[in-house]
């Protein structure tokens, strides 16, 4: 069985969730990923992304993203969780810049209550660019958590920056991974004390699958066969080469899959 793409938001950073949902549509992925900003996010777009869904038929794998720090609002990253209720969404995505790991598990376990009965998973991802650094330091944030909805993402580019290694992947409870994120990228990792390298690295510098350094075949042998991939790309290049969402999710999609299929 083929495994399902999702089109991740941050291929299509500077567009809607509306332009996502039919550029996901346009070319073919299972699935699709939309970021929920609840300073600026209204009624409208909840009924304008919901039409959009049921015009197309696209389910919405995650929304995105619930950024935990220490002042940061409940509300709001219940907002998010809300809004992903509504347009069915599997997973929400949450990132922690708590340094203090209980807070952070404290905030996540509220979160995690607010989402019973709404059908999502509440997912950790790590990379060196939170305060959750590592998969040692999520799995023992969600083991504080210790709650059914909570989950781990993994993200092949955090997973390589934060000197994660695929055998800890395999050995992460299946229970724990509703879905994984992926992309390939250069080989050349960033200072972790300089935090603009380590966002460009994340946000501009991201490759097409097979086309980087990581060692991708083994991070998809390390995962279970039915998790879903949001197609994490989030690429300058790609951005400058493809100004139209659905050209630029159509050439994600044939790199990814011709990918895939040479591993087959």
């Amino acid at each position: 069985m083929a495994r399902k793409l999702s089109l991740a938001s941050g291929v299509l950073p500077e567009f809607g969730a509306v332009d996502v949902v039919e550029a996901g549509a346009a070319t073919g992925f299972d699935a699709v990923g939309l970021w929920i900003d609840p300073e600026t996010w209204t009624a409208r777009h909840t009924r304008e992304a919901r039409a959009a869904l049921a015009c197309t038929g696209m389910p919405v794998l995650d929304v995105e993203v619930v950024w935990i720090k220490p002042d940061s609002a409940l509300d709001d990253h219940r907002r998010v969780i809300d809004v992903g209720a509504e347009l069915g969404a599997g997973n929400v995505l949450c990132v922690s810049s708590d340094p203090d790991h209980g807070a952070a598990a404290a905030k996540l376990s509220a979160l995690c209550r607010h989402a019973e009965g709404s059908g999502m998973r509440v997912a950790l991802e790590f990379g060196i660019f939170t305060e959750v650094r590592n998969l040692k330091q999520a799995l023992a944030v969600i083991g504080r958590v210790d709650h059914p909805l909570a989950a781990v993402l993994v993200d092949p580019i955090h997973v390589d920056r934060s000197g994660t290694t695929a055998a800890e992947v395999a050995a992460i409870d299946p229970a724990l991974l509703p879905y994984a994120q992926f992309c390939d990228a250069r080989a050349t990792r960033p200072d972790p004390a300089d935090f603009a390298a380590v966002i460009a690295d994340a946000v501009d510098f991201r490759e097409q699958c097979g086309e980087g350094a990581l060692p991708l075949a083994a991070l998809l042998e390390a995962l279970p066969a039915d998790v879903p991939l949001s197609i994490e790309l989030r690429s300058a290049a790609l951005r400058e080469a493809f100004s139209h969402p659905a050209l630029r999710a159509r050439a994600v999609l044939d790199a990814t899959r011709g990918w895939l299929d040479r591993l087959a």
